[in-house]
């Protein structure tokens, strides 16, 4: 702006000689005409520009005024007293009227920009708001700020962590130690180091970092606002990451429950025949030997069954709490669907199972173990939540390169509310969730291999009738 005043003095002069050219040469007007467009111009120049430009332009208008229409006209000379009173009024009222513009225009100038100091303060909380707490929040929020203020560069240090984050271009290492002192000394007025802003971030009291900006052109208090939106987005953070930690812990405690109380639940079944075919041998030691081998037989498949649920349970435990890991081959589904009807045979001596496959089905990619266990779990469920005697139809589908795996049940069905929450974690219908015993993570696990195996898990259900779809794409990569 200094670079263009010079300038904008020559246009204000040009103006008035302008204005002197016109009314002296071409259109001749009176004396008193000629002061009133001398003082517009003036004006003009003052809301326009400024005031510097303003007097420059009063002063030569009042030597031209002198000059070219004040009798004796071409004489800088002034014969009639009065002229003089008009002369001074006329340049004192060029100046104070131009000196009153240009402090209007500059208080509009102020309103102008604190309205826009105001906007990017609303848009920078506005955007604050939405970063991703999932990723670095520091760095984000930095970056931010630089985006919405238009900084050269802007860096911010975490007292907490000790962790710099920047934004823009800018020698870090150069603030780094003003930046941790300003950060545990705190204060409240900014520091200008060579081309930065410096400020201390508080919360309350306490400091908990601090900042330094770069082609800043904001005001001291748009400063402590920055600062203050900053603060409270580190404390929104760590408050995040707090209650985080507080979940999980909970979840780990709430998994590690409710599978102690399934376990309870599904090893109480086979330990109960072991124990009864090892007491029967104990309490008659000449026992047929028929008798004795079948009684052994029995408590062989129990401790077999006893060994796959522990395997199952401590794979659930696993695969709640990391990322699920595929190792696929090449393997039939139909195959493998087989094998879990049939190492789930104790279980569903009371719901007859009626399985229906294409005559001929294609070799795929998949977790043969993982497969077993989601197929294992919705088997498991639709025996769990359907009345006894009640039969299990499990069907499965082609279609051009589409496997679908459907398992039926004519139990009491799933409410339209609760089908899109069934697949969250540790979520029971409040309806069952003190009849039938289960961990809220069954189905959610299922669904992870599902998703792992690029498929999808879907459920429909009306009342006497649910069934869950497995769809897998035949020909995959599996990641």
């Amino acid at each position: 702006m200094l670079q263009r005043r010079p300038v904008r003095a020559v246009v204000s002069l040009c103006g008035v000689a302008t204005v002197t050219v016109l009314a002296h040469r071409i259109v001749p007007v009176n004396a008193t005409t000629v002061g009133f467009v001398y003082l517009l111009a003036i004006l003009i120049i003052a809301s326009a520009w400024g005031f510097l430009e303003a007097a420059l332009a009063a002063i030569l208008a009042t030597l031209c005024f002198n000059f070219f229409f004040l009798p004796p006209v071409g004489t800088f000379t002034i014969a009639d007293p009065q002229n003089w009173v008009a002369l001074s009024s006329f340049l004192a009222t060029a100046l104070i009227a131009s000196r009153l513009s240009a402090k209007a225009r500059a208080r509009a100038s102020e309103a102008v920009e604190r309205q826009r100091d105001l906007e990017r303060l609303y848009s920078f909380s506005r955007a604050m708001l939405q970063i991703d707490t999932s990723a670095e929040f520091g760095k984000q929020l930095i970056e931010k700020l630089a985006e919405v203020f238009g900084l050269g560069a802007a860096v911010l240090f975490e007292r907490q962590s000790g962790a710099f984050h920047l934004a823009g271009t800018s020698n870090r290492a150069e603030l780094e130690d003003t930046l941790r002192t300003v950060a545990h000394s705190g204060g409240s007025s900014p520091i200008v180091r060579s081309e930065y802003v410096i400020i201390a971030i508080s919360r309350g009291s306490e400091p908990v970092g601090s900042m330094a900006l770069r082609g800043a052109m904001m005001p001291e208090a748009v400063v402590h606002g920055v600062a203050n939106l900053v603060a409270i987005g580190l404390e929104r953070a760590r408050a995040q990451e707090l209650a985080q930690q507080v979940e999980a812990a909970r979840q780990s405690e709430q998994l590690r429950t409710t599978l102690i109380d399934a376990m309870a639940h599904e090893f109480k079944t086979p330990l109960t025949l072991i124990k009864a075919a090892t007491t029967s041998l104990l309490a008659n030691p000449d026992i047929a030997r028929e008798n004795r081998r079948e009684q052994l037989t029995i408590a062989d498949e129990e401790a077999e069954h006893l060994r796959e649920l522990i395997d199952d349970a401590i794979e659930m435990a696993r695969l709640d709490t990391a990322r699920i890991e595929i190792h696929p081959e090449m393997a039939s589904l139909d195959r493998t669907l087989e094998d879990v009807v049939s190492s789930m045979q104790s279980e569903t001596d009371e719901h007859p199972v009626q399985i229906i496959c294409p005559a001929s089905v294609p070799r795929m990619t998949f977790d043969k173990r993982l497969m077993k266990l989601a197929i294992r779990q919705l088997l498991d469920n639709a025996m769990k939540y359907s009345p006894p005697d009640s039969p299990i139809e499990i069907r499965m589908l082609l279609k051009e390169s589409i496997v679908t795996l459907e398992i039926t049940d004519h139990g009491a069905g799933i409410p339209i509310d609760e089908q899109t929450r069934i697949f969250e974690r540790f979520y029971r219908s409040p309806s069952v969730k003190t009849q039938i015993p289960g961990s809220g993570l069954g189905l959610s696990i299922t669904n992870g291999i599902v998703q792992a195996h690029n498929g999808e898990l879907t459920v429909s259900s009306q009342p006497g009738q649910t069934t869950f779809r497995i769809t897998l794409p035949a020909s995959q990569e599996v990641a």
